[in-house]
């Protein structure tokens, strides 16, 4: 697989690589052993920030069915008042180093709550160690967006560790990568033939609008959102339905003359509520009144699990393709490191 002349740190062999990436972060996950082990936990919240919260947003889609305790992911400073010792506290950061993840930690610290987490190094795993809790070990050399098996996949196997879930989940990721090996050949190409630069090629000039389902694959819509603004350096937003449907929907009314440049992404399942199917059908219709502009993406697979993975990996291609289309280098992130910059003087 050959690389694009504009793609300078090798962004297409990042997303090309993330089935490889699943089964190095299950190796990784198989050869942990906890050393603390908890009975008392009546909730989780995962803490952190961008590619590293994502996450555990997947995780709290993939094991809606599974989980009996609530997950939460918390991007912020702090942590809810709720949290106390009987709160596992899961801190991922990629870096190690995420301000908002550290003060989380401490905050958690305060609080009583169980801590473990997942990172490549950094301050937040000294401070783990440091603290006697669990953190699993991950490969660093990627761009934290580019690196969702490693959090994803390691965040299973510590909730596994407590308990938490059963084997399930395991058997359907290597059902992904199986599929994601056949489909990722076809997604590189710069071709017609494949959906996602064709995709691309339809609304890289334009703002899209993505939307999911809230039981399915409005994780999906939000990691999308983040890819083609990270990715593709443009502007997105998501929402979910029936949510969108109290409010949203009469959005599509005033201000005409800018949804010419607006584009409309229905993210849907095979396994969405009847009801929601139903909502799907009927707002497309009430806004192609208004924008002609509508995709739908759907993908295969034999679970509704598989094609959560299976989204995520279709719509991580169509960023990188809006990239190269646009002219630019995918990778870079410079609005986010002037950011960080000036922080780091105040």
């Amino acid at each position: 697989m050959e690389t694009h002349r504009l793609d300078t740190q090798n962004m297409k062999k990042a997303i090309y690589d993330f089935p490889d990436h699943v089964v190095q972060a299950m190796e990784i996950g198989n050869t942990f052993t906890p050393k603390n082990l908890f009975n008392d936990i009546q909730n989780i919240v995962v803490a952190g920030m961008g590619g590293s919260a994502i996450g555990g947003d997947v995780c709290q889609a993939l094991l809606l069915n599974e989980l009996n305790v609530p997950l939460f992911v918390n991007r912020n400073y702090t942590l809810p008042n709720w949290v106390n010792e009987n709160t596992l506290v899961i801190c991922s950061s990629y870096s190690g180093n995420t301000e908002e993840t550290l003060s989380a930690y401490e905050d958690a610290k305060t609080k009583g709550a169980h801590l473990c987490g997942i990172s490549t190094g950094g301050t937040l795993t000294e401070n783990l160690t440091t603290n006697n809790s669990d953190v699993i070990m991950t490969p660093g050399g990627l761009q934290p967006r580019a690196a969702l098996a490693f959090s994803v996949v390691p965040m299973l196997y510590l909730l596994k560790s407590q308990g938490l879930i059963g084997d399930s989940i395991f058997d359907d990721i290597s059902k992904t990568v199986e599929l994601l090996n056949i489909q990722r050949d076809n997604y590189a190409e710069e071709n017609t033939e494949n959906s996602t630069y064709t995709l691309a090629k339809s609304i890289y000039t334009t703002l899209p609008i993505i939307y999911g389902s809230s039981a399915t694959t409005s994780v999906a819509a939000l990691r999308l959102k983040g890819q083609f603004c990270e990715n593709a350096d443009m502007l997105a937003y998501h929402n979910e339905l029936p949510e969108m449907n109290h409010n949203e929907i009469v959005g599509w009314e005033n201000n005409a003359d800018l949804f010419k440049h607006m584009s409309v992404l229905w993210l849907t399942d095979s396994d969405d509520n009847d009801r929601v199917k139903l909502r799907q059908e009927i707002t497309k219709r009430i806004i192609n009144v208004k924008n002609k502009n509508q995709y739908n993406i759907s993908v295969k697979g034999p679970s509704e699990r598989i094609r959560l993975f299976h989204m995520i990996h279709f719509g991580d291609w169509v960023s990188y393709w809006c990239a190269i289309l646009h002219g630019i280098d995918p990778s870079p992130v410079e609005p986010i490191m002037q950011l960080k910059a000036n922080l780091s003087l105040t």
